[in-house]
């Protein structure tokens, strides 16, 4: 019995870890879920929640190299009418979390073209923000 209690006291530690690393992916996976949502129903304010405001957003439109503050592109995708979402598919792939940044990995497969994102994320005040997406996109 008392090799029990002493097996569990060096695991416990272990275990508060593990928790404590699956709670910091639901977050961020919860700040990636607004990410996804705000751009399907172009709401500025879900977007506003998951971006850190000097945020940027940098990747390639065909050959062009676009690099774009997140005030800019939240601007953009807010304007316009609501999308349908049974027309796009957002996935979280990945995260990866070291400390207080992590790495999320995403694909985005909207009606003829697919992208794929890298967001960069930090834990600010207790709430995980995006600070950065870097993107590729492919024509289907």
């Amino acid at each position: 019995m008392k090799y029990l209690f002493i097996i569990y006291l060096l695991l416990f530690p272990l275990q508060i870890f593990c928790q404590s690393e699956k709670e910091e992916k639901e977050d961020i996976a919860a700040t990636v879920q607004l990410y996804f949502d705000g751009m399907i129903q172009r709401d500025k304010g879900k977007l506003e929640q998951a971006f850190l405001p000097d945020a940027r957003l940098i990747g390639y439109r065909g050959e062009n190299l676009t690099i774009t503050s997140f005030e800019d592109w939240a601007n953009g995708t807010a304007n316009g009418e609501k999308r349908d979402p049974s027309k796009f598919e957002n996935r979280l792939l990945e995260i990866e979390i070291k400390g207080n940044t992590a790495l999320a990995k995403t694909e985005l497969f909207w009606p003829g073209i697919y992208y794929y994102d890298y967001l960069t994320l930090i834990k600010i005040e207790g709430k995980w923000k995006i600070v950065h997406k870097t993107w590729y996109e492919e024509k289907r």
